[in-house]
């Protein structure tokens, strides 16, 4: 499936509608370059299914965020996967809805069933692919 964003209201409105169709336990990977959108399309469904108001900042430095029932991970600065016990991406993998950026260095453990998204630039906006 493609979707071509023009906008980052596009990219909302498609994260809003993603969002929906997601039970725990899910594991959504979110794959791109710096500022592809990979941070505001995790944000967006986050706070499409825990509310508008839901405070949401970048994991970068804490390297994963919890809002009851969604693990919120960045792994940019995981240097070793071994680490990745440490922080309970495993326990949030068959319990929660985890989003991941940055996944390569889990692709380990990620199960066979992970929605993959991809986010490139496309002319002037986004094209994400999900496989």
């Amino acid at each position: 499936m493609e979707f071509v964003s023009k906008s980052l209201e596009d990219t909302r409105a498609w994260a809003t509608d993603f969002a929906k169709t997601l039970r725990a336990p899910v594991t959504v990977a979110l794959h791109g370059d710096l500022g592809m959108g990979k941070s505001e399309i995790a944000r967006q469904i986050i706070r499409t299914l825990r509310g508008d108001d839901t405070v949401v900042p970048s994991p970068t430095f804490t390297i994963v965020q919890n809002y009851d029932g969604i693990s919120h991970f960045d792994l940019y600065r995981v240097e070793d996967a071994s680490e990745l016990v440490e922080i309970g991406l495993p326990y949030a993998i068959d319990n929660d809805i985890t989003l991941i950026e940055w996944p390569d260095i889990a692709s380990d453990i990620l199960p066979n069933n992970t929605i993959h998204i991809y986010i490139s630039e496309y002319g002037d906006g986004r094209k994400i692919v999900i496989k």
